[in-house]
């Protein structure tokens, strides 16, 4: 039987981590148009409210169901805003690992909600679903996906060299497609070990049984 992600709700300080629902939609839609996202990323652009629909109601459950992957809603607590989005993919569950990845939205950056989500979400596979190994990819000039990685304990592992496509403005206002290197980080149970006073309730997960 292929094993799935439950549906889960995360706390921390500042920060719930859930399902994505189809009130995300406006949010998601703006978020994914940011410049930097749309450069460091593979999303489509124009992203447009069809895109985000699809994900929320589509791609996301099914990558769960499949056990492939999670995706997850990054909100403040307090005004319960879209601020990001957490992403597991190429999920192995014979050998307990995942590749994570994270996106913050423009009107949310400075605040640290990155490495505080990223933290909470490897404390979460750690500890409740026993995994062994976190895997992040980061573009070669990709800085701030690069410190946040730092930040949460991850381990450089090496380069896979001309691995990712990126994406620059060209003088006609279009995007054009340029091919940089992958730096390969890893995050083991150890490696975040003491890390979790960083957070006040970083084993604040419930279950979301009615989600889909």
């Amino acid at each position: 039987m292929t094993s799935t992600f439950p549906n889960i709700s995360i706390s921390t300080e500042r920060l719930v981590l859930r399902p994505l629902d189809e009130d995300d939609i406006p949010a998601l839609t703006e978020m994914m148009n940011d410049e930097q996202i749309a450069a460091w990323t593979d999303v489509p652009q124009p992203f447009t409210e069809e895109g985000a629909r699809g994900w929320i109601t589509e791609y996301a459950p099914t990558e769960r169901e499949a056990g492939r992957g999670l995706d997850l809603a990054v909100t403040e607590f307090l005004t319960q805003r879209l601020v990001g989005i957490v992403q597991l993919t190429k999920t192995n569950w014979h050998i307990r690992a995942t590749e994570l990845s994270y996106i913050i939205a423009p009107w949310a950056r400075g605040e640290g909600y990155a490495s505080e989500a990223a933290l909470a979400t490897a404390q979460w596979l750690f500890t409740d679903q026993k995994f062994e190994r976190i895997e992040l990819r980061t573009a070669a000039d990709n800085t701030a996906s690069q410190q946040v990685a730092q930040k949460i304990g991850c381990i450089s592992e090496g380069v896979l060299r001309n691995a990712c496509i990126a994406r620059v403005r060209t003088e006609d206002d279009t995007w054009a497609e340029v091919r940089t290197d992958f730096i390969v980080w890893s995050l083991l149970p150890e490696d975040i070990e003491g890390s979790g006073e960083q957070l006040t309730d970083a084993d604040g997960f419930t279950s979301y049984g009615d989600w889909n």
